[in-house]
């Protein structure tokens, strides 16, 4: 009988790679934490984080200039609207969007009442021209009698020195008595009389009756005053645009009965935009008229001042306009949105760094970076734009700081920077 070989094998356990892997990295991970530890401690750092997970920027020596951002939108700088001058029935010759030129009908307003109020004044001045004349022939009139009443007075007066005379002479050659002498010149002292008295009251009747004639002019002259005035009234029921444009919004519907200065439309005059921005509520009282404001416009940058400051607050905003300081500004329409930038003030040779989230933690502290660790730092800063901020005490320039949210940071006095 052969014998197998049975006696001869040798039993091969097989070991597993896997476990060999897991091994290798582990005692890879150890070291490489008991490398950071050791580092960290030796740098006394809190926190390590990647660096690649921080911004950092640099200090630089240079100009700042404070500004506030704000949006808006281009609006125009005259639109008016049209009011109605009368109370009636309106009727719309135009429509929203329409083009007008200055003078052009834009509307009408029938008031069946203002113009039945300027026929019957019209009939009052025909009443009063016609009184007037008739006092115009009365005091003819009266001028005619009143002088026939002053020559007839004149008359009497020369009878009576005729008279006088007469009896003078026959006194002297006896012919006549001296009652007879007396009695003419009582005649002629009561002709001199009625004459002078006639005078006076010649001259007071014409008197009078100009005044009268003066007086019935004014109130001519009066009642005409008023039917002008209709005229222009019902003349303005043709409503006219006063600036060349485009209308706007229509604020009556046509054929409505509109009340005396209702608004009707609204024109706008294409010729000239201004810039409408609202600004946070908590910049309001650093705003100032004339401050410079730089517009950004699709592509194009161009600048203005402010020209008006809302006094009022909506919705935590405040409603500025900003007047072009270009003129003859082209490829701009109509509420066409811009963003902007309000300069409140420029200081020159300081301190500065590029703006971010670091000022959330108060802005009294940052986190220099040096030799590759992040060292908390006491700072003070000063005015704030949009892109810098200005670094009172604490940095000097070349210092490199994080800008980044510090919430990671945890309130560290040091962090390790690991590349």
């Amino acid at each position: 009988m052969i014998k197998d070989t049975s006696a001869q094998d040798k039993v091969i356990v097989t070991k597993s790679k896997i476990g060999k892997r897991f091994v290798i990295t582990s005692i890879a991970a150890v070291v490489i934490a008991a490398s950071a530890h050791a580092l960290m401690n030796a740098s006394n750092a809190q926190r390590s984080i990647a660096k690649d997970e921080v911004k950092v920027a640099t200090v630089e020596q240079g100009d700042l200039v404070r500004d506030i951002a704000a949006t808006g939108k281009i609006v125009a700088a005259n639109a008016p609207q049209v009011y109605s001058p009368e109370q009636g029935i309106i009727t719309l010759l135009v429509k929203a969007g329409d083009k007008v030129t200055e003078g052009q009908n834009i509307a009408k307003v029938v008031s069946p009442e203002l113009q039945n109020a300027l026929k019957q004044q019209h009939s009052e001045v025909q009443r009063l021209m016609g009184e007037l004349e008739r006092q115009k022939l009365e005091a003819r009139r009266e001028t005619l009698n009143l002088n026939k009443l002053l020559d007839l007075a004149q008359v009497e007066l020369s009878a009576a020195e005729r008279e006088n005379r007469r009896a003078q002479l026959s006194i002297k050659k006896s012919l006549i008595s001296q009652i007879d002498l007396e009695k003419a010149v009582d005649d002629l002292s009561r002709a001199k009389l009625t004459f002078k008295h006639a005078q006076h009251e010649v001259e007071l009747a014409k008197d009078t009756l100009a005044f009268e004639l003066k007086s019935a002019q004014s109130t001519l002259q009066r009642q005409q005053l008023v039917v002008k005035e209709l005229e222009r009234k019902v003349n303005n029921l043709d409503i006219k645009a006063s600036v060349t444009g485009i209308v706007g919004n229509l604020l009556v519907q046509p054929q409505a009965l509109v009340s005396q200065n209702q608004a009707l439309m609204t024109l706008v005059d294409l010729t000239a935009f201004e810039a409408q921005l609202q600004v946070p509520e908590s910049y309001a009282n650093e705003l100032g008229l004339g401050m410079q404001v730089a517009l950004k416009i699709g592509l194009h940058e161009v600048m203005g001042e402010l020209s008006a400051i809302s006094p009022e607050v909506n919705q935590r905003e405040v409603t500025t306009r900003v007047r072009f300081s270009q003129q003859g500004l082209t490829g701009i329409r109509q509420n066409q949105r811009l963003s902007a930038r309000i300069l409140l003030e420029n200081k020159q040779n300081v301190l500065k760094v590029k703006r971010g989230s670091f000022l959330e933690a108060g802005g009294d502290f940052v986190y220099r970076v040096k030799d590759g660790h992040a060292q908390k730092t006491a700072v003070q800063i000063g005015a704030v734009s949009i892109n810098a901020v200005e670094v009172i005490a604490g940095l000097k320039a070349g210092d490199q700081i994080v800008i980044s949210n510090y919430t990671p940071f945890e309130h560290a006095q040091e962090i390790m920077l690991r590349e």
